[in-house]
């Protein structure tokens, strides 16, 4: 078997506002406004909204009522930690970096090398949805593969 994630669904805390967040995000991520779908399982207290690309299929539902209060904590076991999405260079990092302000994401860190991260080159910038959900763009350049300026 091949290791490819062929969908996510994360559950959010506020249905309505984060509909409005993924509906201005996922674009900025790839997925295509025109194959977004949604639907209500009324017997699950499930609403759904899927954006979907070619390679994956990415989704936010809402919570069960009886635990609709509970806080979003990536630490706590069986959560996500972070979820990363790949950009093709730094300069799209950056671009993205500014389009995520634009948007209303929560900038926990802009982006810079992290020479701590393997492998080297590792680039990125950190941010979190309105519920503290935390996402990373991340794009990888070894040294020797970058434009040198001069």
């Amino acid at each position: 078997m091949e290791p490819v994630i062929d969908h996510i669904q994360i559950t959010v805390r506020n249905w309505e506002r984060s509909v409005r967040f993924y509906d201005r995000l996922m674009p900025l991520l790839g997925f295509d406004p025109a194959r977004r779908t949604s639907a209500f399982l009324a017997e699950h207290e499930f609403h759904v909204v899927e954006y979907q690309h070619p390679r994956l299929a990415f989704a936010i539902t809402s919570p069960r009522s009886a635990v609709a209060a509970a806080e979003v904590h990536r630490r706590r076991p069986g959560s996500l930690h972070h979820l990363a999405f790949r950009a093709a260079s730094r300069a799209e990092v950056d671009r993205l970096h500014l389009e995520l302000q634009q948007i209303g994401a929560t900038i926990v860190s802009p982006p810079r090398e992290y020479p701590e991260y393997t492998p080297p080159g590792y680039y990125a910038v950190f941010f979190k949805d309105p519920d503290g959900i935390k996402y990373e763009i991340v794009c990888v350049e070894p040294p020797t593969n970058r434009k040198h300026d001069g």
